[in-house]
């Protein structure tokens, strides 16, 4: 049997591609992966949304990564119900282990989901992608019952990996050590942007116009008094990503209604370097929350990555990353938009663009992993024929 790294993840491998996709497929490099889903509620369908099979659903997704797309029973995340979550969980991950024929030697805990106790001599890591009780309310759960998950497993996991600059201040108060771990970008996924194929959905005068732009959740997370001082500029502003159904029901509108606004809602990543080519600014126009401060976007990085300006609210993980006059820091509407204003009156010329893209080449994924990897002892190397 081969070694298997089983990787919790918090979210699912086909949503907005984010850390845990990231990470995961580049730790299949070293070892072989099995990607968990966080369990599906049966209440949402017993049929798996994108194959439309019933019950416990395990695919290959390339050589060495498996996914599997667990189900839960109803009310999965509830007092007492989470327990019973996690067992099955477990016993899925076991039988999808075997199948894959691998000896369970790692696990990565990202999600809410415990499964730090699949084999007895595994090592394990509780990696905090964000601050999740700081969040709870975006992700619907329980601020004292995540509380009290992270306790437990922080303090049983072998290390504890984090995110941010934040989360290691904020454990290193509560008596726990984490080391950090953050976010990366994928430079190689933009490397011929400027020869991308035109956006079909946004008007085709914008491949010559100078336009601010954003990639991400539109949720509670975003300040849209920040996206509307930009549009108040006049200058193009594309959105690209999903929004949350309750997020500003009535600004929201009113910001789609100006002509120079052009929302095209949630695209494959694959397809985000089209995007990208027409916009000369990218946007992280995070609010003030704890949440937030917790965070390492990955937007900032992945528009460096692509050779564009970057404008981003006061983060401590843009502070860590101290990428001076490559990322311009705003704090006010008013700021954030001069900001933006001024960043699309600088010429992209070929000396910027790559002085951008080599900032962000030290910030590779391929360089977070092996943070992760050394965490979990795996050995820095590449796997034959991947």
């Amino acid at each position: 049997m081969s070694d298997l790294l089983v990787y919790g993840a918090g979210t699912r491998y086909d949503g907005v591609s984010g850390t845990d996709r990231h990470m995961a497929d580049r730790l299949s490099a070293f070892t072989d992966v099995l990607y968990v889903d966080p369990p599906r509620p049966v209440r949402s369908g017993l049929r798996d949304p994108e194959t439309g099979q019933a019950g416990h659903v395990l695919r290959s997704v390339h050589a060495g990564l498996w996914r599997l797309s667990p189900v839960a029973p109803p009310a999965a995340y509830r007092r007492g119900v989470e327990r019973v979550t996690a067992t099955l969980a477990r016993r899925a991950v076991r039988a999808a282990a075997r199948r894959v024929g691998g000896a369970v030697t790692a696990v990565v805990v990202a999600g809410t989901t415990d499964l730090l106790d699949l084999a007895p001599r595994a090592r394990t890591v509780r990696y905090l992608t964000d601050d999740l009780v700081a969040g709870a309310s975006l992700i619907r759960m329980s601020a004292a019952r995540l509380s009290a998950a992270e306790r437990r497993m922080t303090s049983r996991a072998d290390a504890v990996a984090v995110v941010s600059p934040d989360l290691v201040e904020r454990l290193g108060r509560e008596g726990r050590t984490a080391a950090l771990v953050p976010n990366g970008c994928d430079v190689s996924a933009y490397r011929d942007i400027d020869q991308a194929a035109l956006p079909a959905d946004l008007p085709a005068e914008l491949a010559a116009t100078p336009a601010a732009g954003f990639v991400g959740h539109i949720n509670a997370r975003i300040d849209i008094a920040l996206l509307e001082a930009v549009a108040a500029t006049g200058a193009p502003l594309v959105l690209v990503g999903p929004r949350a159904g309750d997020y500003e029901p009535e600004r929201w509108p009113r910001l789609l209604a100006r002509p120079n606004v052009h929302w095209v809602g949630r695209k494959p990543y694959e397809e985000l370097p089209s995007y990208l080519r027409v916009m000369d600014v990218g946007l992280t126009p995070y609010a003030d929350s704890a949440f937030n401060r917790a965070s390492f976007p990955l937007k900032t990085l992945e528009y460096l990555a692509a050779g564009r300006a970057a404008v981003s609210t006061d983060l401590p993980a843009t502070a860590w990353l101290s990428a001076g006059p490559l990322i311009a820091v705003a704090r006010t509407p008013a700021d954030f938009a001069a900001a933006v204003t001024a960043g699309l009156g600088t010429p992209r010329t070929p000396a910027l663009a790559e002085a951008r893209r080599a900032f962000a080449a030290r910030h590779d994924w391929n360089q977070r992993v092996r943070l992760l990897a050394d965490l979990l002892g795996l050995e820095i190397r590449e796997v034959a024929g991947r």
